[in-house]
C-alpha cells in the first residue's frame, strides 16, 4: 500500500476547512483535505439553502483571501439591525453609518459560498482533494501523523486539522470529551417574503420561547432562524404555509408587513458543544470541531473563520515544521480567549432572553431601551457583532501572509 505525504491535512472540506486551504494558498504547504461528500455532487450538507451572517469582520477576512469579489454578487448587506423583546417596548437599534462602515455585516446562502469556495479550491496548485472519502484510522507520532481512509489510502502530514463538525470523526477515534448543554430548543430554518422592503435590515426579536433572526436577502426575502421550545417544532413544521405565517406573524409583528411566502423548511436542535482539548500531539480542532454555538447573534461561523485567521497567520511562521507543539500552543495562546468569549456571551444571552419572567422581561426591555441611548455602549456591541472587539490576525486586518 503506497502512502501519500503532505505537510497538512484538514479534515472536513465544509466552510471552515475549505476557508483554511484557501487561506494557505500563497504558502507552499502541501496540503490534502479530507471530505466525506463529493464536492461535485454538490451534496456537502453545510452548503444548504441558509442564509449565513457574515460579520464585517469576516467579510474582510474573505477579502484579505481574494475570495469576496466572488462572493460579493451572492450578497445582501446588512446596513441596520434591529433588537426588540415581544410583549415590551424598548429596542435598541445598530446602523452601519453610526459605526462608519460599509455595511455591520452580509449575508450569503451558504449554496452560494461553497459554489465560490469549490471553485477557488479547484486552482490550488498545492492541494488534494479526496473525496468522498472517511477517516477510519488515526496515528500521532512524534514527528508526524497518518490516516488511513475509508478506501484503505494511507496519508501522512506534520499535522492534522480537524474541522469535521460537532459531530467530529476526529474526535471520536481519538476518544475526546466535549463539553456539552443542551439548551431544550430547536432552531427552524427558512426563506420567507415580506410584502414591505426589507431595506437591509436585520431583526432580532426575542420571545419567552427564544429568538426569531431575520436576515435581509435578494429579492425581497429573508432569511429566518426561529428557536423554539424543543417538542413544539413538529407542530410547526407540520402547518401548512398559510398557518405557518400566521403563526410567525404573531410572535414577529408587523415591522416587515406581513409575511407573504414561506421557502423550505428545516429544523435542528440546539446546544453548546466545546471541546475538553483544542489541542493534541500534532492536531487541532477548529470551527464547529472545536465549539458549535447556539445561533442567537449569529457568531457561529464567524468565530470559526477567525479560528482559521488565526491559524493560517501562526502557521504562516513555523515554515520547518507545520505541527510542532509550540506552533499549536501559540494558536491556543491566541484563539482560546476568542472562543472562550463568545461562548459565555452566547450563554448570557440564552438564559436571559429566553425566560418567560414577567419581571425580567420588563428589566430587559429597560435594558434595551437604555443601550438605544447609549452610543458607547452601543459601539461596543457593535464593535463585537462586527468581530472587531478584538485585536485581529493579520489576515483579519488585510495584510497578507
Amino acid at each position: 500500500m503506497t502512502t501519500q505525504d503532505y505537510d497538512i491535512i484538514i479534515v472536513g472540506g465544509g466552510m471552515v476547512g475549505a476557508s483554511l486551504a484557501l487561506a494557505l494558498k500563497n504558502t507552499q504547504y502541501r496540503i490534502a483535505l479530507i471530505e466525506a461528500f463529493d464536492f461535485k455532487t454538490d451534496q456537502q450538507p453545510s452548503y444548504d439553502d441558509r442564509g449565513i451572517a457574515l460579520s464585517y469582520g469576516s467579510q474582510r477576512i474573505f477579502d484579505t483571501m481574494g475570495l469576496w469579489s466572488q462572493l460579493a454578487p451572492y450578497s445582501t448587506a446588512i446596513e441596520h439591525i434591529h433588537i426588540s423583546d415581544r410583549g415590551h417596548f424598548g429596542a435598541t437599534r445598530l446602523s452601519a453609518q453610526q459605526e462608519k462602515v460599509p455595511a455591520l455585516g452580509q449575508v450569503i446562502l451558504a449554496r452560494a459560498m461553497g459554489h465560490v469556495l469549490n471553485q477557488a479550491m479547484q486552482s490550488h496548485s498545492h492541494l488534494d482533494l479526496h473525496c468522498p472519502r472517511k477517516v477510519t484510522q488515526l496515528h500521532q507520532y512524534d514527528d508526524n501523523v497518518s490516516i488511513q481512509l475509508d478506501n484503505n489510502a494511507a496519508i501522512t502530514g506534520k499535522l492534522i486539522v480537524a474541522a469535521d463538525g460537532a459531530n467530529s470523526t476526529i474526535r471520536q477515534l481519538l476518544g475526546l470529551s466535549i463539553t456539552e448543554q443542551h439548551y431544550q430548543q430547536t432552531a427552524i430554518t427558512a426563506n420567507v417574503t415580506t410584502d414591505k422592503a426589507h431595506q437591509h435590515r436585520a431583526f432580532e426579536r426575542f420571545t419567552e420561547h427564544g429568538p426569531i433572526a431575520l436576515l435581509p436577502m435578494p429579492d425581497n426575502r429573508s432569511s429566518l432562524v426561529w428557536t423554539i421550545k424543543s417538542g413544539q417544532e413538529k407542530n410547526l413544521l407540520n402547518l401548512t404555509d398559510h398557518d405557518f405565517l400566521a403563526r410567525l406573524q404573531e410572535e414577529f409583528g408587523y415591522r416587515l408587513g406581513r409575511f407573504t411566502q414561506v421557502g423550505k423548511r428545516a429544523h435542528y436542535p440546539l446546544k453548546l458543544t466545546q471541546t475538553d482539548q483544542m489541542i493534541q500531539q500534532r492536531l487541532v480542532f477548529i470551527g464547529n470541531a472545536a465549539h458549535n454555538l447556539h445561533p442567537i447573534a449569529g457568531q457561529g461561523f464567524n468565530l470559526g473563520l477567525r479560528d482559521v485567521a488565526s491559524l493560517a497567520e501562526v502557521l504562516s511562521h513555523h515554515p520547518q515544521d507545520c505541527g510542532h507543539a509550540s506552533l499549536l500552543h501559540d494558536y491556543q495562546q491566541w484563539q482560546q480567549q476568542d472562543q472562550d468569549d463568545v461562548i459565555a456571551a452566547t450563554n448570557t444571552l440564552v438564559r436571559l432572553f429566553s425566560n418567560a419572567n414577567p419581571l425580567l422581561g420588563h428589566a430587559r426591555a429597560a435594558g434595551l431601551t437604555l443601550l438605544d441611548l447609549c452610543s458607547p455602549a452601543k459601539h461596543v456591541i457593535a464593535q463585537r457583532s462586527m468581530g472587531l472587539a478584538r485585536k485581529q490576525p493579520k489576515l483579519a486586518r488585510g495584510i497578507a501572509l
